[in-house]
C-alpha cells in the first residue's frame, strides 16, 4: 500500500498550474518537516514537495498559506524531469507526494492574521 503522511509548516504559497489541453489543475507547495531522529541541536528540516490536482488543489488554493500548520496524507510518486547542467541535459528524479487529503493544524499564520484583519469583512452566503 502506497500511503504517506507528513507533519510539518508550509514553507510558501501555494502556485497552481493549468494545462492548456485538458481542464487539469495542479497546486504545487513544499512542506518543511522536523528531522526528529537528527542528532543536531537545530536540524534542517526536511523539505517535502506536494502536487494537489484539480478541486484538492483549489481548496488548498483557498486555505493554504505560508507558515501554516498541516498534516498531509498522499501517495509517494517519482516525478521525472530534465535539467541542463553544464550545457547537457540530463533525466532527474525527485519524490512529490499526490495529495489525497490534507488537515489545517495550529492557528493561522500571524502574516496571515494581519492581512485579513485589514480587508474589509467578506459577505457570507446563506445555504439553503
Amino acid at each position: 500500500m502506497n500511503h504517506v503522511s507528513f507533519y510539518g509548516k508550509v514553507g510558501a504559497d501555494p502556485t497552481s498550474v493549468s494545462f492548456a489541453d485538458s481542464e487539469n489543475k495542479v497546486v504545487k507547495f513544499s512542506l518543511a518537516v522536523k528531522d526528529v531522529y537528527s542528532k543536531q541541536e537545530k536540524p534542517e528540516p526536511i523539505w517535502i514537495d506536494v502536487d494537489a490536482w484539480n478541486g484538492l488543489g483549489e481548496r488548498v488554493l483557498n486555505l493554504v498559506k505560508k507558515g501554516r500548520e498541516v498534516i498531509i496524507n498522499g501517495r509517494l510518486a517519482i516525478s521525472i524531469y530534465e535539467k541542463e547542467i553544464n550545457g547537457v541535459k540530463v533525466k532527474m528524479k525527485k519524490p512529490v507526494v499526490k495529495l489525497t487529503e490534507f488537515t489545517l493544524c495550529g492557528s493561522k499564520p500571524k502574516e496571515a492574521e494581519a492581512t485579513e484583519e485589514a480587508a474589509p469583512p467578506k459577505k457570507r452566503k446563506s445555504v439553503a
